[in-house]
């Protein structure tokens, strides 16, 4: 499942909780399946960050060489 997959289907789990037209039980398998998904979004988004950093790190260096060379 993708990530706005994911995200959509948390949003899902939301409503229907909000709704409360279902069992406790229900409720509670719903609740732990929408912290499983947070969980799945949540390290996910931080590897992207990670990635994202990394990327930009990287564009910095090759600027900064770019202009290193340019100045020579």
């Amino acid at each position: 499942m993708t990530f706005e997959e994911k995200n959509l289907k948390l949003q899902e789990i939301v409503k229907k909780l909000e709704d409360g037209k279902v069992s406790l039980e229900q409720s509670t398998a719903l609740f732990e399946e929408a912290l499983t998904i947070a969980k799945e979004l949540s390290a996910f988004l931080k590897e992207q960050k990670g990635k994202v950093l990394e990327l930009k790190e990287m564009a910095k260096e090759f600027v900064e060489e770019q202009f290193d060379e340019g100045s020579n």
